[in-house]
């Protein structure tokens, strides 16, 4: 598939994915879901996912001049989230892939809430997290409602979603909306980093980590305890266990399969 407005690069086992729409601030148009869902679904042998913006800003969120939400039209919105940015939502939780979060600069509404969906979110100092649904009659959606109040608390989260403030990224950090954030000048740096790191970890562990701790919300501490043991067996039984423990005791790098 052709992108128009994303670009995809993938090497050394790190997918990187830009959101290239940097006169809109990346924002999202209809056409720009269906093009970031062909990717996700065609990461090939990646084992990090890196997702970024163009331009001086990571996402602006929704566009509101796509054709799917113009103003001044009854539009159904409902639909909208349920085509586009629900299943986004879904896939940045259910790939087996960790998905970090570059945040260059302003992440706005939909944008903001994306980027907290992935799994690390490393920004840099100028970017700003803004909640801005309340100035347009609407609720913290694609998946903001959800993340928020689990990551900083209810105030914090009732405070962003209802004024809308923009919150600077070393404050986000601190409030532990966010991993990490960082001088502007250090953002590749650190981001490639962490990527590289991640790539050359066991990719059946990462995948287990972050399937565990996404999902334990739904469980008790008990059925967690069982969970975790059940996962341990089968972590244990794989190449990979294996290669780590070897590697480890001949004081050699791993080489990881993912099997």
């Amino acid at each position: 598939m052709a992108y128009e407005s994303i670009l995809v690069a993938n090497g050394d086992g790190i997918a990187r994915i830009t959101l290239n729409r940097p006169d809109r601030l990346n924002s999202f148009t209809r056409a720009m879901h269906s093009e970031l869902r062909d990717a996700l679904a065609n990461l090939g042998n990646a084992r990090v996912v890196v997702l970024t913006g163009a331009g001086r800003g990571f996402c602006a969120g929704q566009d509101l001049n796509d054709r799917a939400v113009a103003p001044g039209e009854a539009v159904d919105l409902g639909e909208t989230v349920e085509e586009s940015w629900n299943p986004l939502v879904r896939t940045l939780a259910s790939l087996p892939q960790p998905v970090i979060a570059r945040v260059n600069g302003v992440a706005a509404g939909a944008g903001a809430n994306i980027a907290l969906a992935c799994d690390l979110v490393i920004a840099a100092r100028s970017a700003k997290f803004i909640q801005s649904f309340s100035a347009l009659g609407l609720i913290p959606d694609s998946g903001g409602s959800w993340h928020l109040p689990r990551l900083v608390g209810q105030a914090r989260a009732l405070g962003m979603a209802l004024t809308g403030e923009p919150l600077a990224a070393d404050k986000a950090a601190d409030w532990g909306l966010i991993w990490k954030a960082v001088d502007d000048e250090q953002l590749d740096s650190e981001v490639d980093a962490v990527a590289a790191r991640l790539a050359a970890l066991p990719p059946l562990g990462l995948a287990a980590i972050k399937q565990i701790i996404r999902t334990s919300w739904s469980r008790s501490l008990d059925e967690e305890l069982d969970h975790q043991r059940d996962e341990m067996r089968r972590l244990g039984f794989t190449r990979d266990y294996r290669e780590g423990v070897a590697a480890f005791l001949e004081k050699r790098p791993a080489r990881f399969e993912g099997r």
